[in-house]
């Protein structure tokens, strides 16, 4: 898409569809809802003259996972982020990204993370014969706020240049990555040019090192190797790495034992004598719901918070714990909503799977019919991300 066709009309109020959902009841989506054909019409004017310029951020905190300073921008910015991403940036730039980078992409996610690092562990003590092995856990200290714009930058128009788009689209990125020191938490564009910045570095560990089990979920990432020494070389190769970006490894960063098992994505991982992986949540995130129920029994005595939101929320956090080992820690909690509200809410199933495995084992079993009815066997066509072509490279 040229940059003429994004700034179209059709092209921006499809964007400004996508942004509205679920912020409907924001004062500002619903300014722009009252008056969005003019508006919308004003935007594409103004974005087709070039005298586009984003508006000020609405700052706030949040404090979960971590204290963090978040950036929103305005509504009509949210617009033109997604009339950039939906259309043109993520597919220029999501092509390259290994299989094992986890953030921000369709059909990936913390999910996804958690699976290929089960997958990994297991098949590392499935190849060795045993939970032998050492694991490098790495982070990045203060990873959006330390990107630096002209790397950033270089770095994007190579893949302007390589996929040969509109470099007009690359200007006005460069308008939203110079809006603010480092890149803010609050743009649609900042997680998808954050995991761009290491890409390389990706490639790097993955093609050139030739690490197999190596996974990053944006500033976070593991490598699981059989020595240490062998890992204490590497560590040393990526503080320079890291350096040379403008980048530092914080207090996290260290080595250890793979039978101490790995923290990551809120869980610990960890392996079992048989050679399963088991995953827990971290007391960390055990400590936080026990506080949020606490709290819902007082506001809900109050009345200050309903029944369907408490159940909601319970709900939202049961969904992302069944990812993991954690059945009867949920029913436990489960039980104490129960006593606040005067309701059982529904504990899901445990999640073994993501929708793409889930897609790939209805083909087999699919495949499997056709041979036994004698029938001739069917390519069955599996939904994929996005990003991944047919050829997939080798350590896929």
């Amino acid at each position: 898409m040229t940059y003429e066709e994004m700034c179209s009309f059709e092209t921006l109020y499809e964007a400004y569809l996508t942004a509205r959902k679920g912020k409907r009841s924001k004062v500002s989506t619903a300014q722009y809802e009252a008056n969005a054909l003019v508006c919308t019409a004003k935007l594409s004017a103004i974005l087709s003259k070039k005298v586009y310029t984003p508006s000020k951020f609405e700052i706030f905190k949040v404090y979960e996972p971590k204290e963090r300073l978040v950036q929103a921008p305005a509504f009509v910015d949210k617009v033109v982020l997604h009339a950039v991403v939906d259309n043109i940036l993520y597919d220029a730039i999501c092509k390259s990204f290994i299989r094992d980078n986890f953030a921000s992409q369709k059909q990936k996610g913390t999910h996804d993370g958690l699976m290929r690092l089960k997958y990994h562990m297991v098949e590392y003590y499935r190849r060795n014969g045993s939970a032998d092995g050492w694991v490098l856990k790495c982070d990045v200290r203060h990873f959006f706020a330390s990107i630096d714009h002209n790397k950033l930058k270089a770095k994007l128009r190579k893949v302007f240049e390589r996929r040969v788009l509109d470099m007009q689209v690359y200007d006005l990125l460069c308008i939203y990555i110079d809006a603010s020191e480092g890149l803010p938490l609050g743009y649609q564009t900042s997680q998808l040019l954050a995991l761009l910045f290491l890409d390389e570095f990706d490639h790097h560990i993955k093609e050139v090192k030739r690490y197999r089990y190596y996974g990053r979920y944006m500033d976070d990432f593991y490598i699981i190797a059989r020595t240490k020494r062998e890992l204490q070389r590497l560590l040393k190769e990526i503080d320079e790495w890291m350096d040379c970006l403008g980048l530092e490894l914080n207090q996290k960063t260290g080595i250890f034992p793979l039978r101490n098992g790995i923290d990551f994505l809120g869980f610990h991982s960890y392996l079992t004598e048989t050679g399963a992986c088991v995953q827990k949540l971290r007391q960390s995130n055990i400590d936080r719901m026990s506080s949020r129920v606490k709290f819902w029994r007082k506001a809900y005595a109050e009345g200050t918070i309903t029944k369907e939101k408490t159940l909601g929320k319970f709900q939202a956090w049961d969904a992302y714990a069944a990812h993991g080992d954690t059945y009867a820690l949920r029913q436990k909690f489960a039980g104490q909503v129960k006593e606040i509200i005067g309701v059982m809410p529904e504990v899901h199933r445990k999640i073994n799977s993501t929708l793409e495995a889930r897609n790939k084992r209805r083909a087999r079993q699919y495949r499997n019919i056709q041979r036994k009815r004698g029938e001739t066997v069917s390519p069955v066509p599996i939904s994929r991300s996005e990003p991944f072509d047919d050829d997939l490279p080798p350590w896929m």
